[in-house]
């Protein structure tokens, strides 16, 4: 049997203007893909209507430009599997759900999170109360009940159903690329949202059916997202299709070794063009800090020779550039 084809991806955000971070990010996916010769996806995940800027996903693939990181499928070049902005796939992540929904795998639930977040404070002997890395864990009100009874209690408080995974506490471990195998919490996978009651996808849903729908056979990302991998393998399976191989690269820290926020987020790579910083120096920055091999870095495609993912640095980094 011949081997799937490789194929990478990188789906920012166009939420803000990309950072060092974002950049050490997409050029540890795309090495990871190119190195092997594989195909590069751009996708663009603007679910989060209210936070998308004008101008910005046009700003993000110009910086990937400037770095040398290409694409061969995008929003802004099409492809077999388009469109390549999730705002435009809202039909696919129906249709899943729908599915979910008819073989029990999904259910509707009209809990606000309010509502959420008062169950899980209040006294149960059946794991409320408890929190996770996604805040308040649901404490299954809702599961179990019959849908109509669950939209009219729903229409009651002015909204829709929000629709959730029937994640049934199962226990997923997975093999990290870089970080080896990871064991399963004990708590288990949660019943996480899939749609939200305004009917947009929630993130678990949408990249799973995108990463599927265009042949991904392999996920980079950075490490905060490493938590949601056993809910997206749960997905994989609940819709019978193969989930691809994760890496989850480092994360980037602020010089004083905190966690990226606003205040603390490394300078753009617009201000650095603008202050006259050569891609060169960018490429070498990030390079230097996943410790990748010593040697010429005077473009992206330079350090794809020497390139492997299983070598790179493990732990957070700070990263900086004058």
């Amino acid at each position: 049997m011949t081997a799937p084809a490789i194929r990478g991806r990188f789906a920012p955000s166009p939420t803000g203007a990309m950072h060092l971070g974002n950049a050490r990010t997409a050029l540890l996916a795309w090495l990871d893909a190119r190195s092997a010769g594989g195909a590069f996806v751009l996708r663009i995940e603007d679910l989060d209507r209210p936070r998308v800027l004008p101008g910005a996903e046009g700003a993000l693939c110009s910086d990937l430009s400037w770095l040398g990181i290409d694409w061969d499928e995008g929003p802004d070049r099409g492809g077999p599997f388009a469109p390549y902005k999730q705002s435009e796939r809202a039909g696919q992540y129906d249709a899943a759900i729908d599915r979910l929904l008819a073989d029990g795998s999904a259910f509707l639930c009209a809990c606000s999170r309010l509502d959420v977040a008062r169950a899980a404070s209040a006294p149960h002997d059946f794991g409320a109360g408890e929190v996770d890395d996604h805040g308040p864990r649901y404490a299954g009100t809702c599961r179990g009940r019959p849908p109509a009874e669950v939209t009219a209690r729903a229409a009651s408080q002015g909204r829709s159903p929000a629709v959730r995974f029937d994640g049934r506490a199962a226990k997923l471990d997975f093999l990290d690329e870089i970080h080896g195998q990871v064991v399963a919490g004990p708590q288990g996978i949660d019943d996480f949202v899939l749609r939200r009651s305004d009917g947009a996808a929630a993130y678990q849903l949408a990249v799973v059916v995108d990463d599927a729908a265009m042949g991904v056979t392999r996920v980079v990302r950075g490490y905060d997202l490493i938590g949601s991998t056993p809910r997206q393998i749960a997905l994989y399976g609940a819709l019978g299709l193969a989930p691809p191989t994760f890496a989850h690269v480092a994360l980037v820290l602020s010089p004083s070794g905190e966690r990226l926020a606003k205040r603390t987020r490394p300078a753009s790579i617009a201000s650095l063009r603008e202050r006259g910083v050569t891609a060169e120096a960018v490429l070498s920055a990030l390079a230097t800090s996943a410790g990748l091999a010593p040697g010429p870095r005077r473009s992206a495609r330079d350090l794809l020779p020497a390139f492997s993912l299983a070598e790179i640095a493990r732990g957070a980094v700070t990263l900086e550039l004058p």
